[in-house]
């Protein structure tokens, strides 16, 4: 089996994987960062979420091989304080409710806030359209996402 070397949260790690082995796999059963979650495994669903390159990514649907040039984040290293705005603003809010598809909805709120720090209530809906919650948090998670832009930019 061939060995990649791979940057997640600021640490170079190799791992031994066939190429094709989903980002995903790699992140939770390799490395034992299990925040970002399966939910899909088809790129539907958002609980997969992480950044590559500061860019919001599907991990079930990116093979680890075609990562080693860049730099990975999981919700374990957006923060290891929970310090980061979108972290305070879901806290604050009280935001979950079963929570299993938070950590993709943080990530996908984060990258989106990186490169727009006053978005739009249509900013929002376009970058996180692709990240689903089966409780209906939808209003509360775009109230935290308004919060969070609110937080960068004070």
């Amino acid at each position: 089996m061939p060995a990649y070397t791979i940057t997640v949260n600021k640490q170079q790690k190799t791992v031994s994987a066939d190429a094709d082995t989903p980002l995903l796999w790699i992140l939770r059963d390799e490395l034992g960062l299990t925040g970002t979650k399966f939910g899909c495994g088809k790129g539907y669903c958002g609980a997969c979420t992480v950044h590559l390159d500061d860019k919001a990514i599907r991990a079930c649907t990116v093979p680890v091989s075609s990562v080693t040039k860049g730099k990975i984040t999981t919700v374990e290293g957006l923060s290891t304080d929970q310090l980061h705005p979108v972290q305070k603003a879901w806290i604050e809010l009280d935001l979950p409710q079963c929570g299993y598809c938070q950590p993709g909805q943080i990530m996908a709120a984060a990258a989106l806030l990186s490169k727009n720090p006053n978005p739009t209530g249509s900013d929002i809906n376009t970058a996180m359209s692709g990240n689903l919650c089966r409780c209906g948090t939808y209003m509360r998670i775009r109230q935290a996402i308004k919060l969070a832009a609110h937080k960068i930019r004070s």
